[in-house]
C-alpha cells in the first residue's frame, strides 16, 4: 500500500469512527426519512394534476386524457402514502404509521379539487394584474410565481393535515427553484399575485387575505426570533388584509401587525406596527446630489479640459 493509500485509509477510518459519538448528526439509517427525490418528483406529478394542460407525460401511451389522469392520480397516491408513512414512523409504530398514512393521503386527495379552485383564481389574479402576460396559459408554463403559491398551497393542505416533513420539503423545493420563500404554515387567500417574486419571505404564522398584490424583495417576517423554539406555535408575523399590495423592498414584521384593507405600502419601508386600512405608507423621498466629473474629454457630453500650458499662464 503507498503511503497516500495509508493516509487516505486512516481519514476514512476516523471518519467512520466520529460516527459513534450518537449526535442528532449522526444517524446511519436513511430509510427513516421521507426520500427527497420521490417528494421532488411528485411535485412534478401534482402539478399536472392541478393544471392537466400544462404538460404531458412522454411515458404513459395512453391517447385518453382521463385514463392517463387517473394513473397519474394513483401513481401520486402511492408514493406520497409511502412517504407519510416514513415520516410518520418516528412518531408511532409502524403498522399504525402505514394505517395513519393512507388516511392522510386520502385526505390530501379529497382537497385537490378544492385548491385547483383556488389555483383559478391565482392565476386569474396574474393575469389581471401583469400587463406582459399575453395569457393564463403562459403565466401556467413560465411564471416562477404561480409555481411556488400552488406547490405552497399542496404543501398547505399537507401541513394542516400535521404530516411531518413532507411540506416543507415541497416549500423548500420551491423556494431553491424560484427564490421565492413560503412557509407552508402560512394562510393566504385567493387571488394572490406575486409580481416578479424574487427575495420574497412569508413566515410560518402570516396570515394573509384575498386580492393581495406582493412584489419582489418584501419580507413578511418575525420581529425577533431570539426566543427559539419557546416561541413555537405563537403568532410571530404579521396580517395582511385584503386588497392590499406591497412594493418592492418592503419589510413587514411581527405577529401583532396588522396591515389594513385596502392599504399600499411603498418601497423599502420597514413597518412593526399596524397600519390602519386604506392607508398609503411611503418613505420620504432621499434627496439625490449631482457632482460633474471628468471623463477626460473622452465623452462629447462633457466639456473638453484646458490644455496644460494654458493651466501655467
Amino acid at each position: 500500500m503507498t503511503p497516500i493509500e495509508q493516509e487516505i485509509e486512516g481519514i476514512v477510518d476516523s471518519i467512520l469512527e466520529d460516527y459513534r459519538h450518537g449526535r442528532d448528526i449522526d444517524k446511519l439509517d436513511p430509510f427513516q426519512h421521507p426520500d427527497k427525490a420521490v417528494v421532488i418528483d411528485m411535485i412534478g406529478k401534482l402539478l399536472r394534476i392541478v393544471y392537466p394542460g400544462s404538460s404531458r407525460d412522454k411515458t404513459y401511451r395512453i391517447y385518453n386524457t382521463k385514463h392517463n389522469l387517473s394513473m397519474l392520480i394513483e401513481d401520486v397516491m402511492y408514493n406520497l402514502n409511502k412517504q407519510i408513512a416514513i415520516a410518520l414512523r418516528a412518531a408511532m409504530p409502524e403498522q399504525e404509521a402505514q394505517e395513519k398514512a393512507q388516511e392522510l393521503s386520502l385526505e390530501f386527495f379529497r382537497a385537490i379539487p378544492g385548491i385547483r379552485a383556488v389555483a383559478q383564481t391565482d392565476a386569474e389574479a396574474f393575469y389581471d394584474g401583469d400587463p406582459a402576460a399575453s395569457s393564463i396559459d403562459e403565466i401556467i408554463f413560465c411564471y416562477p410565481g404561480l409555481f411556488a403559491i400552488t406547490v405552497y398551497r399542496l404543501a398547505h393542505v399537507l401541513y394542516t393535515l400535521k404530516v411531518p416533513m413532507l411540506p416543507r420539503i415541497m416549500t423548500e423545493h420551491a423556494h431553491s427553484v424560484t427564490g421565492i420563500d413560503i412557509n407552508p404554515g402560512a394562510t393566504i387567500g385567493k387571488y394572490f399575485f406575486i409580481d416578479h417574486g424574487t427575495g420574497i419571505v412569508v413566515g410560518e404564522t402570516t396570515v394573509i387575505g384575498d386580492h393581495v398584490k406582493v412584489y419582489q424583495g418584501v419580507t413578511l417576517g418575525a420581529l425577533t426570533t431570539r426566543g427559539g423554539q419557546s416561541l413555537r406555535g405563537k403568532k410571530r408575523h404579521p396580517t395582511i388584509e385584503d386588497n392590499v399590495t406591497i412594493y418592492a423592498g418592503a419589510s413587514i414584521l411581527g405577529g401583532g401587525t396588522v396591515i389594513g384593507r385596502d392599504s399600499v405600502i411603498g418601497s423599502n419601508v420597514f413597518i412593526t406596527h399596524s397600519i390602519p386600512p386604506c392607508t398609503t405608507v411611503s418613505v420620504k423621498s432621499q434627496e439625490l446630489q449631482f457632482k460633474p466629473r471628468s471623463c477626460e474629454g473622452n465623452c462629447s457630453a462633457c466639456p473638453k479640459p484646458e490644455p496644460f500650458w494654458e493651466e501655467q499662464k
